[in-house]
């Protein structure tokens, strides 16, 4: 009988249940400016809202990720920028037992769709303080986001290898 051969990988995970722990949530970095004030609060508010998602990954140790989801959001009326909020949102995740291919999703969807709530709330407060009407952001399918990243590094692969 030929024996299989198991990397330490796959022997890890075998030895261990995957586990996915919450270790700690935190604001890590706010930033809101608002250039045009009091100004801009004199023009309809019919704003344009440009949001945009990023996230950060940091290994701590072993078992230990912080992983960062950056959202920020840019609102004009016209050519004025009425305001800019940029919230740091992070959190210390603990994830065990994962092979490197279960590890893309955790870090690239599921943990930054953990985040987001608490960016979005302190997103609408912030605004709010700012003098400015509540802003809600939508629902972000992260899963979809994730899975776009992905196709679009596998083109660009496929146009580097091309152009060689």
């Amino acid at each position: 009988m030929a024996e299989k051969n198991v990397s330490t990988e796959e022997k890890k995970s075998a030895e261990e249940p995957a586990r996915f722990v919450i270790q700690k949530i935190y604001t890590k970095d706010i930033s809101f400016e608002t250039p045009n004030t009091p100004g801009i609060f004199r023009e309809e508010w019919q704003p344009e809202l440009d949001l945009q998602l990023t996230n950060e990954y940091r290994r701590i140790d072993d078992d230990n990720h912080e992983i960062t989801l950056i959202v920020t959001v840019t609102a004009k009326v016209g050519d004025k920028v009425a305001f800019l909020v940029e919230v740091k949102q992070a959190g210390v995740f603990s994830l065990t037992g994962y092979s490197d291919q279960e590890m893309g999703p955790l870090v690239g969807s599921y943990c930054p769709n953990t985040l987001f709530p608490f960016a979005r709330e302190v997103v609408s407060d912030i605004v709010l303080k700012g003098g400015f009407p509540q802003l809600v952001l939508a629902p972000v399918n992260f899963d979809a986001l994730y899975m776009n990243q992905i196709e679009q590094a596998k083109q660009k692969a496929a146009a580097a290898k091309t152009t060689h």
